[in-house]
């Protein structure tokens, strides 16, 4: 019997940031066909992303990999400044970090409510300001990643769900939206579902849990116009605010493990949410217009999994980013492709390291 399944070199498991950066990084050199399950390409954690580029996030693996991101962020224009105001009241002060670096400065009181003028000086008593963050234009870079991989080449297919994987002389055979496709490598970026991919290729799950994070957007309060306003967070990190095109958004900043899915707001969760928020601010919130939720996904040590699966040849992680995907996409898509391949990524021994799949071996 003729076999019909489409050869190329790469099958990438996953259409969202991670999944296209990888795709216009490697279909430089290599013939690369990239999978998604939804209508859309970026539909989940992509599209449901807080936009922020904050290099003093996350843990030091992170923080190395959104730093060496930058430029490529402000080569295409993505970045625009935003800064975070992190505000604490009384019982949690001593939480704040020092203001011992250039792009982290404490602010009194009263200049930080000149900041944001709903600030409630009863409540928030020490406030620091992060100024490297900024907002990042997500669709931008995304869209980018897509028509790179197009123009090199690269075919992209969207509602194909992958149904089969199986291990061939050749490398591997994947099944998906009705069509096989063969390769010798493929790439599990698929996201929240990373480890269900590894059980259907055969190969031993990293433990890579999403996390459910909620938003709602309100008016922008009181009738401020909120554009240039910082990000607003809480110093134990259990709500956020921003703006949004004109909005004004507000998180739980929850985490609350959850299967897989297409993920919703939690009405409860939002409210108490919002409750936390309202102690720190001075207009009642009286009218949530819409809301949604996103999946992160997080390895057990909170770090993401790049590389070769070991003692299984030609299966490639690339998941875990946690809330960090984007803004560590431009760099993690290179190293990514160039490990692949084996060419030297430039990066640090002991980051590289940590990146492994091997880490847990």
């Amino acid at each position: 019997m003729t076999d019909l399944a489409e050869n190329t070199d790469i099958i990438i498991i996953g259409g969202g940031i991670a999944g296209a950066g990888f795709a216009a990084e490697a279909s430089q050199s290599a013939d690369v066909i990239l999978l998604e399950a939804e209508e859309a390409f970026g539909y989940h954690a992509t599209g449901r992303s807080a936009a922020m580029f904050e290099p003093n996030y996350g843990n030091e693996v992170i923080r190395y990999v959104t730093r060496a991101s930058r430029s490529a962020f402000e080569e295409i224009g993505a970045l625009s400044p935003r800064g975070v105001l992190m505000v604490a009241d009384e019982n949690r002060r001593h939480l704040m970090p020092e203001a011992n670096s250039s792009d982290i400065s404490e602010l009194g009181i009263e200049d930080a409510v000149t900041l944001v003028p709903i600030l409630n000086s009863s409540t928030a008593v020490s406030a620091v300001l992060l100024t490297s963050a900024c907002d990042i234009d997500v669709d931008m870079v995304f869209q980018a990643y897509l028509r790179r991989a197009r123009k090199n080449g690269a075919k992209l297919f969207n509602r194909s769900r992958v149904e089969r994987i199986e291990r061939i002389d050749a490398g591997w055979r994947v099944s998906a939206g009705g069509r096989d496709f063969r390769a010798p490598v493929i790439v599990n970026a698929a996201g929240a579902w990373a480890d269900q991919v590894a059980r259907m290729a055969g190969v031993s799950p990293f433990g890579i849990q999403p996390f459910r994070r909620s938003v709602a957007r309100l008016p922008a309060p009181g009738g401020h116009d909120v554009k240039d306003w910082p990000m607003l967070l809480s110093v134990t990190e259990d709500w956020y605010a921003k703006p949004d095109a004109g909005k004004w958004l507000v998180s739980p900043a929850e985490e609350d493990p959850v299967e897989a899915m297409d993920a919703w707001a939690d009405d409860m969760v939002l409210a108490e949410g919002l409750a936390r928020y309202q102690d720190f601010v001075t207009e009642e919130v009286t009218r949530v217009e819409s809301s949604w939720a996103g999946l992160r996904s997080f390895a057990p040590d909170r770090t993401p999994v790049v590389g070769f699966a070991p003692n299984v040849e030609g299966f490639f992680w690339l998941a875990g980013q946690g809330g960090y995907g984007v803004q560590t996409s431009p760099a993690m898509s290179v190293f990514a492709a160039d490990l692949l391949a084996g060419r030297d990524t430039g990066f640090d021994a002991d980051i590289i390291a940590g990146l492994s799949p091997e880490r847990r071996t």
